[in-house]
């Protein structure tokens, strides 16, 4: 049997070559299966969106890949390794991002201490480090002026902002957006974009779950739609977005 570091086997492609690969993964709850048998392979570089109607299963693989949840069946590797049993504090040590789709932040903490324990805790700098890092997540993410503010009193578009400046503290190599541009009105979207332009710029590679298609199509380079936990349609945004079926599924068409 192989073991849990080997990288990832001859028969996909090479493992320098990909930077997220799940194989055959499955996850029940009980006697419901909410992912099913389902692969996918994420190179470095790429900006995938994932759609789906609510209930497809997008939250349920977010927890798979972020190691939340262990799939019933299948394997996820990430940069090369084995992750399936990999916990999530060891995966964001590897190189995974992630924000939640409900900010939540240490509220009665600042803005700049949110970032740090992301930085220190998360992505196991120094208190040194951290703080570096911390400044330049903020700058990133257009935070900086609000770093000694109480992070209960931001906006809802700075808590989004928040989210990804503790993602990104510590140069994740893998960020998993989870519905970031929701409740946001299109002049935010716009900053969002910016930020997410700068965040790849520095080298990310991007998974976003997103209902806002405007802006999710703006940036991505790739899509793949999921549909009772199974994708029916991958590639590029205007390809998948005419296909009948996903008009069908998704779109209501």
């Amino acid at each position: 049997m192989a073991d849990r570091n080997e990288t990832v086997s001859a028969g996909g492609p090479p493992a320098e070559a990909v930077i997220l690969a799940l194989a055959g993964v499955s996850r029940r709850f009980g006697g419901l299966r909410v992912i099913e048998e389902l692969s996918l392979t994420v190179r470095p570089g790429e900006i995938l969106g994932v759609l789906g109607p609510n209930g497809a299963g997008k939250s349920t693989l977010f927890n798979l890949i972020a190691g939340v949840l262990p799939p019933n069946e299948g394997s996820i590797h990430i940069m090369g390794r084995d992750v399936t049993a990999m916990t999530v504090w060891r995966r964001r040590r590897l190189g995974v991002g992630r924000t939640y789709q409900v900010p939540k932040p240490f509220a009665h903490m600042s803005v700049f201490e949110n970032v740090l324990v992301a930085a220190t805790h998360g992505g196991g700098l120094s208190i040194p480090a951290g703080r570096r890092e911390a400044q330049r997540a903020l700058a990133l993410t257009g935070l900086a002026a609000l770093a000694a503010k109480p992070a209960g009193t931001l906006s809802l578009l700075n808590l989004k902002r928040l989210e990804l400046a503790k993602a990104v503290a510590g140069k994740p190599r893998l960020l998993l957006l989870d519905e970031i541009a929701g409740g946001l009105t299109d002049a935010e979207c716009e900053d969002l974009l910016a930020i997410l332009t700068a965040i790849h710029r520095e080298g990310a590679t991007i998974v976003w779950v997103e209902h806002v298609i405007h802006a999710l199509k703006r940036i991505a380079s790739r899509l793949a739609v999921l549909h009772f936990g199974a994708i029916i349609c991958e590639g590029a945004p205007d390809a998948v977005l005419a296909d009948e079926r996903v008009r069908e599924v998704y779109l209501g068409a």
